[in-house]
């Protein structure tokens, strides 16, 4: 069963074609035109080894807002549609992920009911183009459109770089284990019979 998607998303704001591929390597090709953001997006594909090509195209003139959420977005059609109906999928996944004085937490339930929880304090900063607070407008783009329950949590840090991009691994790698095909799953892993 190929585990694949390719999503396209045009709007008055953004043009986003985006394929991933759940059974990967974490190969990408990246380019949003947001340095940052196309740098968190390929270590995402690889700490996840998902295969990742995402094209965007947004009105940056304004910053990176409509950009960075779109994509969010976008990534979430393409997981969701490439999960399918779930079986034989772990479901749950947790990561904590160290990065010199970061410390970052996620925990993913892929439930069919979008939630997210982000407590990751921030100064409001551009880190190469990417404003601080599109991480949580990302992780709840990408949550909300995977239908998945998503909280992430940083328990130590303070250099913005660092904080981000922990967190963009962690979610990577959580995210990695929930995705993962569990050969005793002969189902979908819920006692309802669907996620």
């Amino acid at each position: 069963m190929a585990r694949q998607a390719t999503v396209t998303r045009t709007t008055g704001e953004t043009d986003i074609a985006l394929s991933v591929n759940l059974d990967g390597e974490g190969v990408s090709t990246i380019t949003t035109g947001v340095g940052f953001f196309d740098h968190m997006l390929t270590l995402f594909a690889r700490h996840g080894l998902y295969d990742l090509d995402v094209t965007a195209h947004g009105d940056l003139a304004t910053g990176s807002h409509h950009t960075v959420e779109d994509t969010g977005i976008v990534l979430g059609q393409a997981f969701d549609q490439a999960l399918g109906d779930r079986a034989g999928i772990e479901r749950y996944g947790s990561a904590y992920v160290p990065m010199d004085e970061c410390l970052a937490h996620a925990a993913i339930d892929i439930s069919g009911r979008p939630h997210v929880s982000c407590s990751v304090p921030l100064p409001t900063a551009v880190v190469g183009g990417f404003e601080t607070d599109l991480l949580e407008e990302f992780l709840r783009g990408f949550a909300n459109n995977a239908r998945l329950t998503l909280h992430v949590r940083l328990l130590a840090g303070e250099n913005p770089h660092h904080v981000i991009e922990a967190c963009f691994k962690a979610v990577a790698r959580a995210l990695r284990v929930a995705t993962a095909i569990n050969p005793r799953e002969r189902g979908v892993p819920s006692t309802k019979g669907s996620l």
